[in-house]
């Protein structure tokens, strides 16, 4: 994997911002330890260097200056960490363990830091030391110090360590955020590699998922779902291209076909009518296909319009049922309505009552002679309830989901009149006025329930 597009990653970037972030943390933190350890260094020296100027002043308060330069050489002798220097106005050295006052500006009572040689071990070495200056009544000069070479080392030490272990962090962060980054790309480059496939044609490829239910197997599968709905409705359009082709063949052959004959022949005036209103009829049908076709994509793209009104229920269902009565009489089959008083919704009359009629129709030309069917409006949860039963041979419960699809007829229809558009019609007629349509088993037969929200007051 090339890292240049490797650091043009987002994983990358945000990588580099925590690093940052974490870096500076680091460095405050680490900054904050190295300089309490040196003020607390620093500051148990001072206590310590403090103490003894304490005792010494109370040995010279005790037995004067001929006890304090006896204590100073007593002092001097131990060979320890402390420094002593005891002078005179001019300098000259009367006790102490260094060979002269050291050379740097020095203030009364303020502390200072000199070099000074020591020997360690029969060889010389240039140490630091850390010291007071005190005057003594007399104009005698005191030094009481202590060597802070091995604490310098120490301090010097820590800062060092201080600083590999920020470095460390930095580097583990940066090689951290290289990691991330690249199994990041990784997981991104097999999603389009994916979606290079689906575009070329493979709609059977899907986003392999690791199982780890992170964010990027929750993003792989919501696109191996869309894939799978990209390719419903691909599979379902080839579907449905082919069942208008297969649909619209039988008409149109045999608009052809009538239109051929009456021209081989020498028809009369009455059976070149006879065929001519037969043709209309057929162009009627194959209109109606198609505009049925073209309502149910507008219903379900949203674009149909519609002219929302408030609607009688009762005065609605009342003129369907006064319209199809005569059919239902033809069959023998009695149409029994009964409507709830009150029932209003708000939408299109027109496409409200298309709907209701396509299900009144399909309950007719199902339900066998001398059969039932009923029309039932009611009130139900905040909702209007429009059913329609019938006591036909129903639609297995497995198949109810596909018949409100285009063109779709069971085997049990085949036979009958129809293009399989009526039920995805009054499907996509509902969703455009937020409702929907219900199969259900009326045992015997089917219970189609078209459910709309009650008109506003």
């Amino acid at each position: 994997m090339q890292l240049p597009r490797l650091v043009r990653t987002s994983t990358f970037r945000l990588s580099l911002i925590y690093l940052s972030v974490f870096g500076v943390s680091v460095l405050l933190l680490l900054g904050f330890i190295y300089w309490s350890t040196t003020q607390l260094a620093i500051l148990q020296t001072e206590e310590t260097i403090e103490a003894e100027i304490t005792g010494l002043e109370e040995q010279f308060r005790r037995r004067g200056m001929l006890g304090l330069t006896e204590v100073v050489r007593e002092r001097s002798a131990n060979q320890r960490q402390s420094l002593y220097l005891l002078t005179n106005s001019e300098r000259f050295v009367i006790a102490g363990n260094l060979n002269a006052w050291p050379e740097v500006e020095t203030e009364v009572g303020g502390w200072f830091d000199f070099p000074y040689q020591r020997p360690i071990g029969g060889e010389v070495e240039t140490h630091v030391a850390h010291a007071r200056h005190i005057v003594v009544p007399g104009q005698f000069q005191l030094l009481v110090g202590r060597d802070v070479h091995e604490q310098r080392e120490v301090t010097k030490f820590i800062k060092t360590s201080l600083l590999w272990a920020l470095a460390l962090t930095l580097a583990l962060g940066l090689a951290g955020g290289v990691v991330m980054s690249r199994n990041l790309l990784r997981r991104v480059e097999s999603v389009n590699r994916i979606s290079r496939a689906v575009m070329e044609g493979n709609l059977d490829r899907r986003v392999p998922m690791t199982g780890s239910n992170d964010e990027m197997d929750r993003l792989a599968q919501n696109l191996n779902a869309m894939l799978d709905q990209i390719q419903r409705l691909i599979t379902s359009m080839r579907e449905v291209t082919d069942n208008v082709a297969h649909d619209l063949r039988s008409p149109l052959n045999r608009l052809r076909s009538r239109l051929e004959v009456t021209l081989m022949g020498r028809p009369t005036d009455a059976e070149l009518r006879e065929a001519i209103e037969q043709t209309i009829g057929e162009a009627d049908e194959l209109l109606a296909t198609f505009n049925a076709l073209l309502n149910i994509a507008k219903a379900e793209a949203g674009t149909l319009e519609v002219a929302s009104a408030p609607i009688d229920v009762a005065h609605m269902v009342a003129d369907i049922a006064e319209l199809y009565e005569p059919a239902a009489s033809e069959k023998s089959i009695m149409l029994e309505v009964a409507v709830s008083d009150g029932l209003n919704v708000d939408g299109d009359r027109q496409l409200l009552s298309q709907a209701l009629a396509n299900l009144v129709d399909n309950a007719i030309k199902y339900a066998p002679s001398n059969g039932v069917v009923m029309l039932r409006g009611a009130r139900d949860d905040g909702q209007v309830e429009l059913s329609v039963t019938d006591s036909g041979p129903g639609i297995p419960e497995m198949d109810r989901k596909r018949v409100v699809e285009r063109f779709v007829r069971l085997e049990a229809s085949r036979n009958s009149p129809g293009s399989g558009l009526g039920l995805s019609l009054v499907s996509a007629v509902a969703h455009l006025h937020k409702g929907e349509l219900r199969l259900e088993d009326a045992r015997p037969g089917l219970r189609a329930v078209l459910r709309l929200p009650v008109a506003a007051d």
